[in-house]
């Protein structure tokens, strides 16, 4: 579904990501992990047409969407959950998750709001809250939420459990879990290794803006140091949550 062919990307005159090659496959879940710095986040915005490339190319579909812009890539079946999740804190829940759905038909949102609240019951429960008062794991569901209105094929997620509680961690894995049952594709950065590992079915490992190794999540389960060892060190589990924005 998603083919990259040596692409390169950054800001300005730096080069933060090399010459990086992937693929993500329908109804699979796949990883890119690192260290901070490693080039992950700018490679999802590259992807989500959010920084340019400056090398290589990005199919999707078969489609040459190096150059798209974001919303045509949108419409094509890509939607981004951005790190720090980036809600509207004077919206509520029901409006950000409206947002998400600008590119599709207006008679499509009621049955898109019914599929995330399925998905995330406790939105329901909040679905008139401003997205300011909303907890750290109530905005990530909100920001998941906000990605899946657009009907994606892909959908990518930025620091997924990042600053949240277990117990919310676990209910947005539950998600990624049916999502993937459904069919969709998800590519996610994520520095809990051992709950992107139950989730995910490869993994790509990113240093200095290079891959470093790239396999299946089973291997990495049966060889416990081998992350370790092509990073330098274990990507460290999240279990602090965020009370706001």
């Amino acid at each position: 579904m998603l083919e990259i062919e040596r692409l390169s990307c950054g800001y300005g005159a730096a080069v933060v990501v090399h010459e990086l090659s992937m693929n993500v496959n329908p109804g699979e879940v796949v990883a890119l992990i690192g260290p901070n710095g490693a080039g992950k986040t700018s490679t999802l915005q590259c992807i989500a047409g959010h920084v340019k490339s400056k090398g290589g190319r990005i199919r999707f579909n078969g489609k040459d969407i190096t150059t798209l812009a974001p919303q045509s890539r949108v419409r094509d079946g890509i939607a981004l959950s951005p790190e720090g999740r980036k809600l509207f804190g004077d919206m509520t829940v029901r409006e950000n998750l409206i947002v998400g759905g600008f590119s599709r038909p207006h008679d499509a949102t009621p049955r898109n709001l019914r599929r995330v609240l399925d998905l995330f019951p406790r939105l329901e429960e909040r679905f008139g809250s401003l997205g300011r008062t909303l907890s750290g794991g109530e905005q990530q569901m909100v920001a998941i939420g906000r990605a899946l209105m657009a009907e994606p094929q892909l959908l990518i997620i930025d620091e997924l459990s990042l600053g949240l509680m277990p117990k919310n961690v676990n209910i947005c894995y539950a998600a990624l879990r049916r999502l993937k049952q459904d069919g969709m594709a998800v590519l996610l950065v994520e520095q809990n290794l051992s709950k992107v590992l139950e989730s995910s079915d490869r993994v790509y490992a990113l240093d200095s803006g290079s891959l470093a190794w790239s396999g299946t999540s089973e291997e990495v389960r049966q060889k416990p140091g081998l992350v370790a060892a092509i990073l330098g060190h274990a990507p460290a589990e999240s279990t602090r949550e965020e009370s706001t924005v």
